[in-house]
């Protein structure tokens, strides 16, 4: 397996809309899901999306690619520098590329960046309650349920947790 994280661009961000496909898994609300499973790849819609991404200040976005290939996006939102903690988010492509360990090593690459490069002391993510695929990949990579409100489930990784179990120095300071 050769996943990679790369820095979303347009283009890539162009690669991973042409071949995605809506999963209900993410959606609490059935209804607009209805509205929106029948999601058409739009040129214009994407450079928009992208557009927006890349003026929120406070977040990072990388494209998860397989053998060069864009599968995925995952990044980190709600960037505080200041309490040094973030939040994780990925999605992947379509079907054919879940249930095949690529969004955990994706996960697990962005942890290594938000822990080492980013200087994190914390890293949390929420799931939608139905999202058990998402929760058991949190729980695998070492995250600890915290609690669950409003159709939520929010997840917690402490960088002293993750360091124990991964080898990384304790301190997030110079990395």
């Amino acid at each position: 397996m050769n996943i990679e994280l790369l820095p979303m661009t347009r283009e890539r961000m162009h690669e991973l809309y042409r071949g995605f496909v809506m999963d209900p898994a993410i959606f609490m609300d059935m209804e607009l899901f209805e509205k929106v499973k029948n999601y058409r790849y739009d040129a214009e819609k994407v450079d928009a999306l992208f557009d927006r991404k890349s003026k929120r200040e406070g977040s990072v976005s990388f494209a998860v690619t397989l053998d060069g290939r864009v599968i995925g996006e995952v990044g980190f939102k709600h960037i505080d520098a200041e309490k040094r903690e973030c939040e994780l988010s990925i999605h992947m492509q379509n079907d054919s590329v879940k249930n095949k360990g690529y969004g955990t090593e994706a996960e697990r690459l962005a942890l290594l960046y938000a822990f080492g490069e980013m200087g994190m002391e914390r890293v949390t993510a929420e799931t939608i309650l139905k999202n058990t695929r998402s929760q058991h990949v949190l729980e695998k990579l070492g995250f600890v349920f915290r609690t669950e409100k409003d159709g939520f489930r929010a997840y917690c990784l402490e960088r002293k947790d993750w360091a124990e179990k991964n080898g990384l120095p304790e301190s997030g300071e110079g990395s």
